[in-house]
């Protein structure tokens, strides 16, 4: 056995032998009494720094950008045995197990990380990089959408869901069960995976979605988008979107989607109806984005006037204008009626088109995005987050933008977390990140997915989007959900709507491969 084969083992075995304590039991030197102090913080890749993290999140790895043949890092908190690793590569791996226990012992307690590297055999210490545990722990789960860098057409379209505590990854449905098709919009109800919805398009398999009630899968017979379950679980509304993909020739972001149509509909669990929102279907204004507030007393979505009168013109004049409005509408569950749409926030006030609202389980914050124009904020450079106090209705712009778009984002069912997409590494990929949320409702320092390897964006050309937090593991294998998909037997197909003809259901990219 080499000396390399060798290390790896003991590293192991002193594990064992000094619980709490990860080191290397070699001859070496790897005493750092005399270290010469920097006086900075030490770069690392990830940014894990000034950041709270969840007492149940997987170790955060990192890669040490420090020069240095040798590297070992303390991990410390106030009620157990700092965790040390060492390292002959600037890759940084945490024990697993020994990090669940120091931040399950450390709840609402600082994170230390104390670095020191070798330069010419000797040792040098930088400042610590602090973090803080949260009491509240996040969401066990994160489901994802992960897809090619691609233009016209799609390939190998996946949804994921992402153990949070121990980076596990699972595939929920890929496109290529259905014939290189296309997943989207997947939704839960409260959270809960029992309770779900995720979109599909497939030449050969017909598009719809698949909706799970009950732990049980279906196929429902429409076109599903954006996707909102009433608090109750008794029925989802959705909007159906004629989008059109279009590219610019002079704009620091290429591709643009503009909406040429919309509407919103919603589907009865129990009698498998379908039904349009006649209040909130207006064919002179678009409207997407629905989000049922935690009461289900009212449905917030955006709402914009449709400017152009050539509605095959792509992009059609005037695209660069049109800004949605906040909307609410009122709903009784018991009579199944809708009330009349109220103004919660208008682009007129904001000068910005005001996008994707979803509201924390609690009830008293509003997160959104807000634009230059449009209705695809991960296009939109300028595409921020901000939050809303729903008693006040002030909103504010929160420390976690970046100068790159900002965009999807879900809540944990705690209220305390939120996951978002964002392009801030490189303005090309989409990257998932969490931040945490106080009960005053400021956001703090948003970190992003940890993984395993922590150079596995390096080389990750693919974007991970639409991020959404459950509070389990989806109950249905990724087999089953092809089966259902591939399916022939729908329900809702003959409960159409008048929205049929209000909406071109026609796909703005058409499926192929490349």
């Amino acid at each position: 056995m080499t000396r390399k084969a060798r290390s790896p083992l003991l590293v192991i075995l002193a594990a064992l032998v000094l619980p709490g304590t990860w080191m290397w039991f070699r001859s070496e030197n790897w005493n750092i009494e005399d270290a010469a102090n920097i006086d900075r913080l030490p770069h690392i890749r990830p940014d894990f720094s000034d950041a709270v993290i969840p007492p149940n999140i997987a170790p955060l790895n990192f890669v040490v950008q420090e020069p240095g043949t040798r590297f070992l890092v303390n991990i410390r908190s106030k009620h157990t045995t700092p965790i040390r690793v060492v390292s002959r590569s600037p890759k940084i791996e945490i024990p697993p197990q020994l990090w669940r226990s120091l931040l399950e012992a450390n709840r609402g307690e600082d994170l230390h990380f104390e670095l020191y590297s070798q330069v010419e055999g000797r040792w040098q210490q930088f400042q610590s990089i602090n973090n803080r545990i949260a009491p509240h722990p996040i969401d066990g789960h994160l489901v994802y959408r992960l897809t090619g860098q691609i233009h016209n057409f799609w390939n190998e379209i996946s949804i994921f869901q992402h153990d949070l505590a121990t980076n596990e990854k699972l595939p929920v449905i890929e496109g290529k069960a259905i014939e290189h098709g296309c997943v989207n919009c997947h939704s839960f109800s409260n959270n809960r995976p029992n309770q779900m919805c995720i979109g599909m398009r497939s030449s050969q398999y017909g598009s719809g979605a698949i909706v799970v009630t009950n732990g049980e899968a279906k196929k429902l017979g429409r076109k599903l988008g954006y996707t909102t379950w009433h608090p109750s679980g008794r029925l989802a509304v959705y909007s159906i979107n004629k989008v059109r993909q279009f590219f610019h020739t002079a704009q620091s972001s290429v591709r643009d989607v503009i909406d040429m149509d919309s509407a919103l509909e919603y589907f009865d669990v129990e009698t498998e109806q379908v039904s349009l929102i006649q209040q909130a279907s207006d064919r002179k204004r678009l409207e997407t984005y629905p989000c049922w507030s935690p009461d289900g007393e009212h449905l917030y979505y955006c709402s914009a006037p449709i400017l152009w009168e050539d509605s095959d013109a792509v992009p059609p004049e005037r695209y660069a204008e049109v800004k949605y409005d906040l909307m609410r509408i009122h709903y009784d569950l018991e009579t199944d009626t809708w009330g009349e749409p109220e103004l919660v926030l208008s682009a007129e006030k904001t000068g910005l088109s005001i996008l994707q609202p979803r509201i924390s389980p609690d009830g008293k914050f509003l997160l959104f995005c807000m634009c230059r124009y449009g209705c695809f904020p991960i296009y939109q450079p300028t595409s921020d987050l901000y939050i809303m106090d729903l008693e006040t209705r002030e909103y504010m712009k929160p420390d976690i933008n970046s100068s790159s778009a900002e965009a999807w984002h879900s809540w944990s069912s705690n209220s305390r977390w939120i996951a978002f997409s964002s392009r801030r590494r490189g303005g090309v990929f989409t990257r998932c990140y969490l931040s945490f949320v106080d009960e005053s409702g400021q956001a703090h320092k948003p970190f992003i997915l940890p993984q395993n390897d922590p150079e596995a964006y390096d080389s990750l050309l693919k974007s991970m989007s639409v991020p959404e937090l459950t509070s389990a593991p989806i109950p249905i294998d990724a087999q089953e959900m092809a089966r259902v998909a591939r399916s022939e037997d729908a329900f809702g197909v003959d409960a159409m709507s008048e929205a049929t003809t209000l909406v071109d259901m026609s796909e703005p990219w058409e499926p192929g491969h490349r």
